[in-house]
């Protein structure tokens, strides 16, 4: 057979094929260039921190950076101003060990770091590091979770901080996310545009035609897997709103939206959704099934005494304006509420 008799090849295929290696290679020099870029980072920071700003020579020592920042922007760029190298001594002194630091060069940006050594609290900042680096947020993503106080809602799911910096650690050591880290109270749903009254219709739809920020807000574990989950007992029709899975946790996250207060029903209804699903869709190798409540209001009582507040089955709040807009008006009417002076 001659080589003439040979078939073309397609030329979508090939073009296909030729830009995903070209994509990947550039994804593989980005990310080194990156730790290259973090690694000079922390390197002049450590040097500077060490023989310039350390012991007793702090009284001269800002002058030293001020004149080193302008010969290195004249020879460099900007990017090594003053203001930058301040930030670069902060991240060595933030992370003194240069083997505790280095996976934050091939996870983390230079600019999501920066952000980050902003935040003075030290078990807030080794949270936004931990949750940013497993589920690679970009710029803008770390920004909005920082403003919608994604730490302080992650504290208040799970009822204060305890034991939150070792499962921190435990995040960071294995990649693993604990129910505790992955559960947040309130969420932030913005994003949907609802009016203030809506039904459960509404919110699902919307949630449906917004899923890529949902899952942002839920978090980057989460999959999705259906919506009106038909489940049968005893011949009778249940439908669950919206299922997902978690890959940290290893299993089926059933959601229930409620655009009401909670109800002490509300928690037999999920009950019965988990024991359908660890029977008859739960997989070998899959952890137990857990629920979600998403309801527009709770009461802290209640969700303690049903103890919605951990374990299997948990109730959170959403709100349909931002965090800032909710801390603004609960502060205005507890002002309003102030007895006024005659």
């Amino acid at each position: 057979m001659s080589g003439d008799s040979l078939a073309p090849p397609n030329d979508d295929n090939l073009f296909s094929d030729i830009s995903d290696l070209i994509e990947r290679a550039r994804t593989r020099v980005a990310s080194q260039v990156n730790s290259e870029l973090v690694l000079l980072y922390w390197t002049i920071g450590k040097r500077i921190q060490d023989e310039v700003l350390g012991g007793e020579r702090g009284a001269y020592g800002q002058e030293v950076v001020r004149r080193l920042a302008d010969r290195l922007t004249q020879a460099y760029g900007r990017g090594y101003g003053q203001r930058n190298l301040e930030r670069m001594v902060r991240f060595a002194s933030a992370f003194p060990d240069w083997d505790i630091a280095s996976p934050l060069a091939s996870q983390l940006t230079w600019t999501n770091i920066t952000l980050i050594l902003a935040i003075e609290e030290e078990p807030k900042r080794d949270f936004y590091l931990a949750m940013c680096a497993h589920e690679r947020w970009s710029k803008r993503t770390l920004r909005s979770k920082i403003d919608d106080k994604l730490y302080e809602r992650t504290l208040a799911a799970r009822g204060g901080d305890d034991d939150l910096e070792e499962e921190i650690a435990y995040l960071r050591e294995t990649g693993v996310m604990t129910a505790d880290l992955a559960f947040r109270d309130p969420y932030v749903l913005d994003f949907l545009g609802l009016d203030a009254v809506h039904s459960e219709a509404q919110l699902e739809r919307a949630i449906l035609d917004e899923m890529q920020r949902f899952l942002l807000e839920l978090g980057t574990d989460f999959c999705f897997v259906a919506r009106q989950k038909r489940i049968v007992v005893d011949d009778q029709d249940y439908y669950l709103d919206l299922l997902f899975y978690h890959r940290g946790m290893k299993c089926l996250v059933a959601i229930e939206l409620k655009t009401r207060h909670l109800q002490p029903g509300d928690k037999s209804q999920v009950e019965l959704y988990l024991r359908w699903l660890d029977r008859y869709e739960r997989l070998p190798g899959e952890e137990p099934p857990v629920g979600l409540i998403l309801c527009a209001k709770k009461g802290p009582q209640q969700t303690e005494l049903l103890g919605l507040d951990h374990g299997e089955i948990r109730a959170a709040q959403y709100l349909t304006a931002s965090v800032r807009e909710e801390m603004q008006r609960r502060l205005s009417a507890a002002v309003g509420a102030l007895p006024q002076d005659d």
